[in-house]
């Protein structure tokens, strides 16, 4: 996992070399979850990101969503939930529910 000194340095260059970025926080929680709330992660616009909210399907959808906030610059609020029956697609199943806020950071 990446920790917040990781982050905060690789958003500050990636701005400075004119990216624009998605970040996404987990800012709420409720049951079993793989990140706490302040967890953060850097979406680029090539898909690639840094850091981790906790991966799997619920990670592919915040880094969906990301690359959408980066073209509109409209932030969002994405639920991922955890709460699905535990089978041999289902991977990553925790339990719980994470909201995690995606903002568009610009150069």
């Amino acid at each position: 996992m990446e920790s917040m000194e990781t982050i905060y340095p690789v958003l500050e260059r990636l701005l400075q070399e004119g990216e624009v970025v998605a970040l996404a926080t987990v800012v709420a929680t409720k049951g079993s979850v793989p990140r706490g709330v302040g967890t953060k992660m850097i979406i680029h616009p090539l898909g690639q990101h840094v850091g981790t909210i906790g991966g799997g399907c619920g990670e592919a959808e915040v880094i969906r969503a990301g690359l959408d906030v980066i073209q509109t610059g409209q932030p969002a609020l994405v639920r991922v939930d955890l709460t699905e029956e535990i089978s041999m697609q289902a991977l990553g199943v925790c339990g719980g529910i994470m909201d995690v806020f995606i903002a568009r950071w610009p150069a």
